[in-house]
C-alpha cells in the first residue's frame, strides 16, 4: 500500500522541504494511487487512511464549518426529473411533494434564525428554471439582514448574466454539483440535463474569480475508476474551493428509490482520498447523504465543512437533498467536539440560543 509514500511526503512538507505551492498543486496522490486507495478492503488500511486524512485537514483547517440551508423554491422545471430527487414538487412524499416558493420575509426569517444560532454559513438552494432570479433573490435578502457567509446552488440554472449579479452583490461560493462526469451514467439518472451545462457553469463561477464548490454523488452505478477520473478532472480542469461528497440515500417513492444507500464507510473513503488529492480545501458532508447520525464517518475521513445543519430556531421545515433527515445544530456540534475537533461558531450568539432552548451544551 501507498501509506509510507505519503507520510514521507507530507513530512517533508511540514519540515518545510517542499514549497507550499507545489504540495498544494501535486497533492499527496496520484491517479494510480487513488484508485490502489479505493480498492482498499480492511479495517487496518481504513484506519492508517483516515489517520493521514485528518491530520491533512487539520493542518489547514483549524475549525470544521457548519453550514445551515434556505430552500427558496422546489417548483423544477427539469422534464424529465432526475432519479433521484425528491426535492421538486411531485416527486416523493417523503420530500417537498407540495410546490413552494418562500416570501422575501420568510427568506429573512430564516437567515435571521441561522445567524442567531450561531452558524457562520448558509446554503441557499433553487429549482431550475429561473436563470438565477431566485438565489439571487435570497443573495440579495440575506446579505441586507445578517453578516453571514452565502453559497448559492441553482445548478445549470445559472446564466452569466446571473454569476455577474452575484457577484455584485456579494456572494461567497457558488455550487454547481457534476455529480458524475461519467456521461452515460449522468444521462442515466439526469435524464433532462446534460452535464456539459453544468461544466459550463462551472467555468464561468472561475471566470468570475468567484469560489467555486462542486462536488461528487456517489453509490449511484459509478466505478472507482469514475470517482478517480471525476476528482482529477476537477484537479486539472477547473479551480475548485470546495468539494461535497455526497452518498446516495434514496427517497421512497422515487425511480431510484429501491437503489442501495451508499455507506457511511464508502463515503469517509472518498472524502480521504479526496483530501490527499485536494489537501487545503473546504472538503463537505451533507448531513442526509450521509445520514446525520453516522457524520463522525466524515470527520474522521478529513471533512472540514458539514452541511444541512439546522437549528431549532430555524422557522421551516427543512428537508434534506438527498434524504429528508438533516443534522440538528446541537448534535453535530457534539459529533465535532467529541472528537477533539473545534466547531465553527459564533460562539456568543451559540450560548445565547442553548439558553433559549435550555439545551446543555
Amino acid at each position: 500500500m501507498v501509506f509510507g509514500k505519503i507520510e514521507e511526503e507530507f513530512k517533508e512538507f511540514l519540515e518545510n522541504r517542499r514549497k507550499y505551492n507545489e504540495f498544494i498543486k501535486n497533492g499527496l496522490i496520484d491517479e494510480d494511487e487513488a484508485l490502489r486507495l479505493f480498492k482498499i478492503d480492511n479495517w487496518r488500511d481504513y484506519l492508517k487512511l483516515f489517520d493521514i486524512a485528518s491530520k491533512v485537514r487539520d493542518y489547514f483547517k483549524r475549525e470544521i464549518e457548519i453550514t445551515s440551508t434556505i430552500h427558496i423554491t422546489n417548483i423544477c422545471h427539469v422534464n424529465p426529473k432526475c432519479l433521484y430527487c425528491g426535492f421538486a414538487a411531485g416527486t416523493s412524499k417523503e420530500g417537498y411533494y407540495e410546490p413552494f416558493r418562500l416570501t422575501d420575509e420568510a427568506i429573512k426569517k430564516s437567515a435571521i434564525a441561522i445567524e442567531e444560532s450561531g452558524i457562520k454559513r448558509v446554503s441557499c438552494s433553487s429549482a431550475h428554471g429561473y436563470q438565477g432570479k431566485e438565489v439571487i433573490r435570497a443573495l440579495k435578502i440575506v446579505k441586507k439582514y445578517t453578516n453571514l457567509e452565502v453559497l448559492v446552488n441553482a445548478g445549470a440554472d445559472l446564466t452569466e448574466d446571473s454569476i455577474k449579479e452575484l457577484k455584485k452583490y456579494g456572494i461567497d461560493t457558488i455550487c454547481c454539483n457534476l455529480e458524475t462526469i461519467n456521461e452515460n451514467l449522468f444521462k442515466k439518472v439526469k435524464p433532462g440535463e446534460e452535464l456539459e451545462d453544468r461544466i459550463n457553469v462551472c467555468k464561468l463561477v472561475n471566470k468570475y474569480d468567484i469560489e467555486l464548490s462542486t462536488g461528487l454523488l456517489i453509490g449511484i452505478g459509478e466505478s472507482y475508476e469514475d470517482r478517480v477520473n471525476h476528482l482529477f478532472y476537477l484537479k486539472n480542469e477547473l479551480n475548485v474551493g470546495e468539494i461535497p461528497i455526497m452518498g446516495f440515500n434514496p427517497y421512497k417513492g422515487t425511480p431510484m428509490g429501491d437503489h442501495p444507500k451508499c455507506s457511511a464507510l464508502e463515503q469517509a473513503k472518498t472524502i480521504a482520498i479526496t483530501r490527499l488529492i485536494f489537501p487545503n480545501i473546504r472538503i463537505t458532508s451533507p448531513t442526509p447523504t450521509i445520514g446525520a447520525e453516522l457524520m463522525q464517518f466524515a470527520l474522521l475521513g478529513g471533512a472540514s465543512n458539514v452541511a444541512t445543519v439546522i437549528p431549532k430556531n430555524h422557522p421551516l421545515n427543512i428537508k434534506g437533498v438527498g434524504n429528508p433527515k438533516t443534522g440538528n445544530l446541537e448534535e453535530v456540534v457534539k459529533m465535532i467536539t467529541d472528537l477533539g475537533l473545534n466547531p465553527k461558531l459564533d460562539w456568543e450568539r451559540y450560548k445565547r440560543y442553548l439558553e433559549v432552548y435550555k439545551l446543555k451544551k
